[in-house]
């Protein structure tokens, strides 16, 4: 079920619900599907009888309708992959966060200026130790064939953890046996530790080589909990669907939480770049 608390300028939403306000918004009635979307908006008084908008609405409203900047976050783990975002529209930025297993999520304003901040909390960012001076760069390449078969063996755990891990690199020594030690091991207990995968992707309305299109940026990574961040170099972000097949190359690049701060940071589009009515 819907709901808000007026308080807070923050609601309960499905993507029924935002499908809803979308028809209103042009005049139109919702489709028969939508009809007890609507119902139930209309019951804690989101929409009237008639179909108008409380004016409650209207911010939150304004930004998905007339959006300058669209930013998508993935974050797949234990329970599966979850949907959080953020809208930033022309007078009001909205943050949305999913929550596993459930249709709703909470939308709530936030102010321009915390919009990293907000990122990073939605990927669960924290400081690590910090990287010695000096420390080579270090990267993992294999195959997103290899990922699949640990995955495969993750889902049937042995009898303890040694049993578990001698699975894992079982399968991936069969899914690619170019992967040798050391890099084998590390990427074995890469895949042991892994916390959760995530991705931000960032949309907006611009212009590449004179020409208006849509703009994209994005970064992918794994948190493996005590082993850390590594950024997902390859396949390379954004993806297309059907991009990725099993002989795609997977390359992992060791990172710090500062690094990938700094990277999230990069993901958004400077002042100039946006489309700001009025400037």
């Amino acid at each position: 079920m819907p709901s808000y608390d007026s308080s807070r300028a923050r609601f309960r939403l499905a993507d029924r619900h935002i499908a809803v306000f979308a028809h209103l918004l042009d005049g139109e009635t919702p489709p028969e599907q939508l009809w007890e979307s609507l119902v139930e908006l209309q019951r804690i008084g989101l929409v009237g009888e008639e179909g108008e908008l409380a004016p409650l609405l209207r911010d939150l409203l304004g930004a998905l309708a007339d959006p300058m900047l669209l930013i998508q976050v993935e974050v797949t783990g234990e329970h599966g992959p979850v949907n959080h975002g953020v809208v930033v529209g022309q007078e009001a930025v909205f943050s949305h966060d999913g929550w596993p297993g459930e249709e709703e999520s909470e939308y709530v304003s936030i102010e321009p200026n915390t919009l990293v901040w907000e990122l990073a909390r939605k990927v669960n960012l924290h400081r690590g130790d910090k990287p010695e001076e000096g420390a080579e760069e270090v990267r993992l390449a294999t195959r997103m064939a290899a990922l699949d078969a640990a995955f495969v063996a993750l889902e049937e755990p042995g009898a303890d953890d040694d049993a578990t891990r001698e699975s894992v690199r079982k399968a991936l020594v069969e899914a690619d046996p170019a992967l040798q030690d050391p890099d084998l091991s590390r990427f074995l207990e890469l895949v042991v530790s892994l916390n959760a995968t995530w991705r931000i992707t960032t949309a907006w309305d611009g212009r590449h080589e004179g020409q208006e299109s849509t703009m994209i940026r994005a970064l992918a990574v794994w948190d493996c909990g005590p082993l850390g961040y590594w950024i997902r170099e390859q396949p390379e972000e954004p993806i297309m669907p059907g991009q990725v097949g099993p002989d795609t190359a997977l390359v992992l690049a060791k990172s710090t939480a500062g690094e990938v701060w700094e990277k999230i940071t990069d993901l958004l589009p400077d002042k100039e770049e946006l489309n700001i009515r009025g400037e």
